[in-house]
């Protein structure tokens, strides 16, 4: 049986798709469970992590001779969901483009600043035009690491306005001042470590 070793920018959703299963067949095996049990998230994987990728099984369906029988595909469509905010304040009912792949998706922004919109399992990079131009800013999907690991820790921050300047995995002083003024600004013991706490707060504003 395959083991697909995860590369940069990879998660369950976009590993099954390129071989060919609905993610949950994937994420759900047994041989996944410890590789499930410590990332909790399909969707974010470190580079190295292995998958368990198991063999394809064969279905079949008995139908009537000489009629004509209608079969659906199933589609395992994934989604992305990103808020918007100015000053810490949404950006509510703005209209936006989002440039994935090459494939152009029209949207408005909700009450709270959030879009969703469905995306490729396998898209990996992309752009959010706003302001019918004036404002664009380029997207990669699929290129956060666990909250566990220093660069996940650092890759959170750095997206939510808390520079920590590079996302090398190393926490360093830089890191620890931004981890402070994170804590500071949602009410946390200003330690300036990556405890508990903190992990669960940025996990629950930038999952």
């Amino acid at each position: 049986m395959p083991i697909h070793i995860v590369s940069d920018g990879e998660s369950i959703p976009s590993i099954a798709k390129d071989y060919g299963f609905f993610w949950q067949t994937i994420w759900n095996h047994p041989q996944n469970a410890e590789l499930k049990e410590k990332r909790k998230n399909p969707n974010v994987l470190l580079e190295g992590d292995e998958v368990f990728i198991p063999e394809k099984q064969e279905k079949q369906e008995s139908r009537g001779t000489e009629q004509k029988h209608r079969f659906l595909r199933k589609g395992d469509p994934a989604k992305i969901k990103l808020r918007l905010t100015m000053m810490d304040q949404p950006r509510a009912n703005e209209d936006y483009i989002l440039d994935i792949d090459g494939k152009l998706i029209q949207g408005k922004t909700d009450a709270d600043g959030q879009l969703e919109a469905i995306i490729p399992p396998n898209a990996r990079s992309g752009r959010l035009i706003l302001q019918g131009g004036k404002e664009e800013y380029p997207l990669m999907i699929g290129n956060l690491d666990p909250v566990d690991e220093p660069s996940g820790i650092q890759q959170r921050l750095n997206n939510l306005g808390f520079d920590c300047g590079g996302e090398e995995g190393e926490i360093g002083e830089k890191t620890r001042e931004a981890i402070k003024r994170f804590q500071e600004a949602y009410n946390l013991e200003a330690t300036g470590e990556p405890d508990e706490a903190t992990r669960n707060k940025l996990l629950e504003l930038h999952q």
